[in-house]
């Protein structure tokens, strides 16, 4: 789990972050606590506090005093924006930029992600090269 040149706080809040967008922790359930990450991911629990404060600070986690940190309602909702807003600028934008300089269009963009997806989506084909 550890990436090396990220800090491990936001790498804790990242893991969290995918399990609501998976659905394996859905809105309104209990989030790990702090100790329980610090222990799985064997690193100092201010650390995991730090992850967890952060999703706190953008909604996605409320705490329930006494009792834990939860989801929020809508937490999956703004996660799924928050990673298509960073699609379009990672990817979408670039792939536009470097389209327009080859003389594609749009459609012409369009027809090659389709082509892809179905080849990616498709049963394996055979190989065909001879032996």
């Amino acid at each position: 789990m550890v990436e090396e040149g990220r800090p491990l706080f936001v790498q804790i809040a990242e893991q969290v972050e995918d399990s609501i967008v998976d659905g394996s922790l859905a809105e309104e359930a209990q989030a790990p606590s702090t100790t329980e990450l610090a222990a799985f991911y064997r690193i100092n629990p201010a650390t995991a506090a730090k992850g967890v404060n952060m999703l706190v600070d953008k909604k996605v986690l409320y705490k329930r005093r006494g009792i834990g940190m939860f989801v929020a309602p809508g937490a999956r909702d703004l996660l799924l924006e928050e990673r298509r807003s960073a699609f379009a600028r990672r990817y979408v934008q670039p792939l536009l930029v470097e389209a327009r300089k080859i003389g594609l269009g749009p459609d012409d963009v369009a027809d090659l992600v389709r082509t892809g997806a179905e080849r990616t989506t498709s049963p394996a084909t055979p190989d065909r090269r001879t032996p």
